[in-house]
């Protein structure tokens, strides 16, 4: 008989939700665990990428109910954005309308997987019952002197129409379309996120993090320690500061380069509008991505701004030009040029003909200005450095820079690559920022008992060239909280990554009405225990998260450092090696499968496919590997269900064997090897390495040792026992991965408790100790038999054992024996000729 999946999987969702097993209790006896993965965009449906994230999580909230925690795994959806707004333009409809009507699709597909979520803690971003606390916080923020609004150039992408985050821009393009970023100046919000950098780089808040995000979070802070230099702008007053890691070349500085979005290169532009030429350059490089313009075979590039500036240290002119290889992103993003001793400055100065000094001399191999192919840039000797000549140039640095602080020229210093939370996005379906502008009083945050401020409903949506908000004059034009008199709304609404920085707290109190969530409650559950995503997140979600996270601790909200204590990292889903995408046309559905093999077997295919932590390629073949698995372990049961509850292990039968002494036969006794050992094996691969591909496999192996038990009705009674236990430790141990299967068997063998309740399954170290081991023997590399033998057989009685096997006879027909090599414990190898 079949296993009849859909029958099975419906039975036993509807006894979970009766039950209410999954709904976590704040008030219990029981330790708390928190199994989070990060929540979905609604985008209609769930993909295998989802699938196999959530198989994970489910996995390991199951095994923590086993261990008898008080498990909370909650559920909600990314639902404000532009995928949700494109969506909804693409199918003539509103955002409000899709994004509901996609989400209630995801929901069903999460129950049709019989996923263990606690449904009554689920949250949506775009209800205003959440975005009402993002308003609140935004507040806070600008309170606290978090949140800003100034002019700058920014990541701008004409096909979503929006701003991006630094973190934002892949590779010089839309981490959302792919389309190329651009550069244009406009008012933004940002939040301080640098004022927590040095608290980002600690990371000894969490407990197991992979190496890889700590490694990328910190190179995306990017801590440099240097010095900031001052040049006067010639005939002015005004500094330019530049930041280095290198002031033993100070003296060296013959030019300054300066990228098109500095502000000085602004002003410059703003007073000169009639410089065509400049105009032009910096229009140019500004709509080039920033990856192409700092690697490094691209052609440098400047204009010469007829400007000098003073290098402070020895007075001497130097040029100011304006590059396509200088990024704001970097210190100051004015950068002092020493060609001889930096290839970049080196090519460029060449390029244009821009003077050039030596500062560092080759100790080895004196160095000729005239003859110098390339920068010298290993440590040397200072020359032309005034009262530093002679110095080794890395023993010097300090020297200078704390020369320059004396005599006011510049200061020691540290430096970042972080740059504030730009927050505003020029888009409808957003949270609105709680900001009023008015003539009188200026900018004015809006009243508590004001919030949430609602998103209009009679919006244009459509390819606009401005914010959808401003369209909608009766939602922009307001009454001043404050003078009563006219004003008008922020119409940038704020950046998604702002929604999904607090969402894991608020699950701990989604109810509340009158906080974002209540102290007790979020110190009752956080930080999170496990938390599972995907590495992508490293640099925006992740970061921000925590950023966020430590904010809250400042405001009393939470008493935790971090929000996440444990991170996995899910590898992805492939097909043909490929990611999975509409566009490559490999995209699997997985409705499909669900509905042929049922949610168990793409479960197990998932788990087992690969390490959680490691990409996935899926296998159609794989799949039916899976589903033939579930079936075997169906029919061993349908066909062995009366003996199995005639022989259910109770400490009557127990002690009754026990008195009995009945002797057990080799096989039987490696059967009960294979029980205790999967079942050590399996708990250690869950517990210590969250390795469930090796658990699965070990299930799989286990299952093959107990369908080679035959004649079963012929064992004597505690044989019988010994098959029993072997069969039970199966569904005790799939429960984890195949949660439906294994419940119907446990309840078909007579088990009154559901799963979880029956706790994990224990092993008998004195059944771990063999008598017998089998060897693999090999002819040649190729396998031709096997042999079990006493543990403690000589290497003599193992090769005359292996000799003695029918089919190695047979493969040595005709030849002479080389060599027996004997690899203990494992393998009898034959050379032979």
């Amino acid at each position: 008989m079949e296993y009849p999946f859909e029958k099975i999987e419906k039975k036993w969702q509807k006894i979970w939700n009766d039950k209410k097993i999954f709904n976590a209790k704040d008030n219990t006896d029981k330790k708390n665990y928190y199994v989070l993965s990060m929540f979905p965009y609604p985008s209609g449906a769930l993909h295998m990428g989802h699938v196999s994230n959530y198989s994970i999580a489910d996995a390991i909230s199951r095994y923590k109910m086993m261990q008898g925690y008080n498990v909370m795994q909650p559920m909600g959806y990314d639902s404000f954005g532009m995928p949700a707004e494109n969506f909804a333009i693409q199918h003539n409809s509103h955002p409000r309308i899709t994004t509901d009507n996609n989400i209630n699709i995801m929901r069903k597909q999460f129950d049709m997987m019989g996923f263990g979520i606690d449904w009554e803690r689920e949250v949506s971003t775009c209800h205003s019952d959440y975005y009402k606390w993002g308003q609140w916080f935004f507040k806070k923020m600008y309170e606290k002197g978090l949140a800003y609004k100034k002019t700058s150039f920014q990541n701008w992408c004409d096909d979503c129409q929006t701003v991006l985050a630094n973190e934002q821009v892949e590779d010089g393009k839309c981490w959302r379309c792919n389309s190329v970023v651009r550069q244009k100046e406009l008012e933004q919000w940002f939040f301080k996120i640098t004022d927590y950098a040095e608290e980002l780089l600690d990371f000894s808040g969490v407990i197991d993090w992979p190496e890889r995000v700590k490694t990328m979070q910190t190179n995306w802070i990017g801590k440099s320690f240097g010095t900031e230099i001052w040049f006067k702008l010639e005939n002015s007053e005004e500094l330019i500061k530049v930041f280095t890691t290198r002031p033993d070349t100070i003296f060296g500085c013959t030019f300054m380069a300066l990228p098109p979005e500095h502000p000085l290169v602004t002003s410059w532009l703003k007073n000169d509008p009639e410089n065509s030429k400049m105009h032009k350059f910096c229009d140019k490089v500004m709509n080039e991505d920033t990856i192409s313009r700092t690697a490094e075979d691209t052609t440098k590039e400047g204009i010469f701004t007829d400007r000098f500036a003073i290098n402070p240290v020895n007075g001497e002119k130097v040029q100011i030009w304006i590059t396509n290889y200088v990024l704001m992103d970097y210190g100051t993003g004015a950068v002092m040029a020493v060609p001889t001793h930096d290839q970049r400055d080196f090519e460029f100065a060449k390029k244009y003909d821009i003077p050039m000094k030596i500062v560092i001399q080759n100790p080895e191999e004196n160095l000729i200005l005239k003859e110098m192919e390339k920068a010298y840039t290993e440590p040397g000797i200072l020359v032309n450095s005034g009262k530093f000549d002679g110095m080794k140039s890395d023993e010097s640095m300090k020297s200078i820079s704390e020369w320059m602080t004396e005599n006011k020229m510049g200061k020691e210093t540290v430096t970042y690559r972080l740059r504030d939370w730009g927050v505003s996005r020029q888009r409808y379906w957003g949270n609105p920022i709680p900001i009023i502008y008015c003539e009188d009083c200026g900018t004015v945050l809006v009243p508590d008992e004001d919030l949430p401020i609602k998103l209009p409903e009679n919006v244009k949506l459509g390819k606009t060239t401005q914010n959808p908000l401003l369209s909608v004059e009766d939602w922009v034009n307001v009454k001043c909280p404050k003078c009563g008199k006219h004003a008008r709304r922020e119409t940038d609404t704020m950046d998604t990554f702002v929604d999904s920085s607090w969402y894991y707290a608020r699950y701990a109190d989604p109810k509340n009405n009158k906080m974002p969530f209540s102290k007790e409650l979020a110190d009752n559950w956080l930080p999170v225990d496990q938390y599972i995503g995907g590495i992508e997140h490293a640099v925006m979600h992740l970061m921000y998260a925590r950023f966020f996270h430590k904010f809250m601790r400042d405001l009393g909200m939470v008493n935790s450092n971090e929000p996440f204590a444990r991170l996995l990292t899910q590898g992805m889903v492939t097909k043909d090696g490929a990611k999975m995408s509409k566009s490559k046309g490999n995209v699997v559905d997985p409705q499909y499968i669900i509905d042929r093999y049922g949610a168990d077997t793409v479960r197990v295919f998932m788990l087992f496919a690969s390490p959680p932590d490691k990409d996935s390629e899926w296998s159609d073949e794989g799949v039916k590997g899976a589903f033939r698995f579930l079936n075997r372990v169906w029919r061993l049961f349908d066909e062995n269900l009366d003996l199995i509850k005639d022989n259910l292990a109770t400490k009557e039968r127990e002690e009754t064997l026990r008195k009995e002494n009945m002797e057990i036969s080799s096989p039987m006794k490696k059967l009960r090897f294979s029980t205790h050992f999967t079942i050590k094996k399996v708990l250690n691969d869950i517990e210590n390495r969250m390795q469930f591909n090796t658990a699965i496999a070990a299930v799989m192996e286990h299952l093959n040792n107990v369908y080679s038990i035959k004649n079963v009705e012929t064992l004597n009674a505690a044989e019988k026992a010994i098959f029993v236990e072997s069969c039970v430790a199966i569904p005790h141990l799939m429960y984890v991965f195949a949660p439906h299967l294994s419940e119907e068997l446990w309840k078909m063998i007579g088990k009154e408790n559901l799963l979880h309740e029956a706790g994990l399954p224990e092993f008998n170290e004195k059944y771990l100790i063999q008598d017998e081991i089998t060897y693999v023997i090999q002819i040649m590399g190729k396998v031709r038999g096997k042999i079990n033998v006493s543990v403690d057989a000589t290497d003599d009685e193992i090769k005359k054992l292996a000799l003695e096997v029918e089919n190695v006879q047979k493969s040595l027909e005709g030849k002479n024996i080389l060599k027996m090599i004997i690899v203990p414990k494992k393998l009898v190898s034959i050379v032979a000729k």
